[in-house]
């Protein structure tokens, strides 16, 4: 992997050397939303009139022995033809089902074009009537609605979607002179037309070398033909089509993960506030109210933290492991962890000095009691005495 501040060279942006035939493949939507604070373990039969099947990677893939992959439920939805940027396309939907309360939505749409450039259009998809971003979240409200009766307190209305956009381009690139070129090697000389490409941007010419570098600094390589360049908004991968599947999978699963760790810091951030004010004013609500809350707030975002461990875990296949790895660099995912770990340790010592002052506050009323009673037993006996 080459490094985000290693210097281009000039020779990197001259395109006009490895002129393609074409570039044909799809591209990938992912959407995250979050729709509840959790979800019940009853099994799903259906979603929006279809099936509902347990997601799996082509079993035909040489892949290592013990490789492990957590497998959500999902559904397939029937295919839409739509008008977008170069003519009718055909839009491929999938629906999985997270249980931490959260649903994936992945789009396909087909294309074939000259240029890396023309791919620029495809970020923010616009058919004839609508938009993609609106039809996904009207999807979303459909399936939010559905699964009302097997979600835990969920959410009044959607939240702002985490979207992430992956370009896949099918190899072996053959150049017009019907040439196999590397991956690298045509990554190397197509650069600032990549760099352009994930961070949507139109005017080429301009893009500064040092944003280029950056943007394609992070990218993998497995085999000659295949590679992976991770951006933060958008990534592109170049493959046989039948291996998209497992490396779209990983980028989907890191996708929400960033889209649940957003949302878990947001309760906590309600939950420290709430408790700040309350303490402030002891009329709102009593100390052992506060107390309780806290204590089933840290219970609840440890389960959270296993169950979202537990979704992004991979097994056997460094080569995942190291695009996961990347992904999650460019999501800062360790430093929304390092946050909440930071607010989960708040919450932990406030528990616990609430906890230490209700002790306090027993063990004086124990000693008052302790006293009361002595006193009482003086007076009877020097009423006794007296009689």
């Amino acid at each position: 992997m080459i490094s985000a501040a290693e210097q281009l060279k000039p020779s990197d942006f001259k395109g006009a050397s490895t002129k393609m035939q074409q570039y044909v493949g799809e591209v990938v939507y992912i959407y995250a939303f979050d729709l509840a604070y959790d979800m019940s373990r009853q099994p799903i039969r259906e979603l929006l009139g279809q099936p509902v099947a347990q997601f799996a990677v082509d079993a035909s893939k040489r892949s290592p022995r013990h490789l492990f992959f957590y497998k959500p439920q999902m559904v397939r939805l029937p295919p839409l033809e739509r008008i977008g940027p170069n003519g009718s396309v055909r839009v491929d939907r999938t629906v999985k089902i997270l249980p931490v309360g959260a649903i994936s939505i992945t789009v396909r749409v087909p294309f074939a074009v000259r240029r890396v450039e023309d791919l620029v259009e495809y970020h923010d998809l616009q058919f004839t009537n609508s938009t993609l971003q609106d039809e996904v979240r009207e999807l979303a409200e459909q399936v939010r609605h559905e699964l009302a009766p097997y979600y835990v307190r969920p959410v009044s209305q959607l939240v702002q979607e985490e979207a992430y956009t992956v370009f896949c381009i099918e190899s072996p690139l053959v150049t017009v002179e019907g040439t196999p070129l590397s991956a690298e090697n045509w990554l190397q000389a197509q650069r600032r037309p990549v760099a352009a490409l994930l961070t949507q941007e139109p005017d080429i010419d301009h893009l500064s070398t040092q944003e280029a570098t950056e943007s394609t600094g992070r990218y993998l390589s497995y085999y000659e033909h295949d590679l992976v360049v991770v951006d933060w908004d958008a990534a592109l991968i170049i493959d046989q089509p039948e291996n998209f599947d497992e490396t779209l999978y990983v980028m989907e699963l890191a996708n929400l993960q960033l889209a649940e760790l957003e949302a878990y810091d947001r309760i906590l951030d309600d939950a420290l506030e709430r408790s700040y004010r309350d303490l402030g004013e002891s009329h709102v609500r009593t100390r052992s109210d506060v107390l309780r809350e806290l204590r089933d707030i840290r219970i609840d975002l440890a389960r959270f933290n296993d169950e979202l461990s537990n979704i992004t875990k991979f097994f056997g296949d460094w080569h995942l492991a190291r695009i996961y790895e990347n992904i999650s660099a460019r999501f800062h995912l360790g430093d929304w962890h390092r946050s909440i770990n930071g607010k989960l340790k708040t919450l932990d010592d406030l528990y616990q000095l609430l906890k230490h002052d209700q002790n306090n506050r027993w063990m004086l009323i124990l000693e008052f009691t302790i006293v009361l009673l002595f006193v009482i037993d003086l007076v009877i006996l020097f009423l006794g005495l007296k009689k």
